[in-house]
């Protein structure tokens, strides 16, 4: 259990009648989070940086990324991305980043399906996570469980559960040779 901390935004805690942990944690006022602290983390998280590539002239790590194209991954992790306007951030404004997604919801079959609809998203729709960083969870999380219920024990796995819009590049990777599959994982370690 834990206790979530209140601020102008979400100005109550969120603990069901069941949470008993929840309900009995120590109340730090209302809101816990003033807005001055608020506005400092928010532009924190803001202007924190992604963490740089890593082995990018490995020629391993190259074969990789062209095979990640070539099976069609791109097609919804997109490598590049523009950032629009900012006016509360204007260095950020306009920069071209390499996020490895389109932000878009997409159909991903009943293997992943939840049937919980979740905003615009049915329960069979998953928003393209961004890929940049994922080469690091196992560093900073310790553990390389992947998709939205840690199902996947790492890259290939994740890959493996692709259906739906996904189900023609999950193929296309389950058919590459034991070189290229670990090649592709590879590249996504690198990220």
């Amino acid at each position: 259990a834990f206790h979530i901390l209140t601020s102008l935004l979400f100005p109550e805690q969120n603990c069901t009648p069941v949470e008993e942990a929840c309900i009995a944690s120590p109340d730090g006022g209302v809101p816990e989070v003033d807005a001055i602290k608020l506005d400092a983390v928010t532009f924190y998280t803001r202007m924190l940086a992604v963490p740089a590539r890593r082995d990018v002239d490995d020629p391993t790590v190259q074969r990789g990324e062209a095979l990640f194209h070539t099976v069609g991954c791109v097609g919804c992790h997109r490598v590049a991305l523009q950032t629009g306007a900012s006016p509360e951030a204007p260095a950020l404004a306009a920069q071209r980043i390499h996020p490895y997604t389109d932000l878009l919801l997409h159909d991903m079959g009943p293997d992943l399906a939840d049937q919980r609809p979740d905003f615009a998203a049915d329960g069979r729709e998953w928003r393209t996570p961004p890929l940049w960083g994922i080469g690091l969870v196992q560093t900073v999380n310790r553990h390389m469980l992947f998709l939205h219920d840690g199902r996947a024990r790492g890259f290939a796995e994740a890959i493996l559960w692709h259906g739906g819009e996904g189900e023609v590049s999950r193929e296309a990777f389950r058919h590459l040779s034991r070189d290229d599959r670990a090649a592709l994982v590879r590249f996504l370690e690198s990220l």
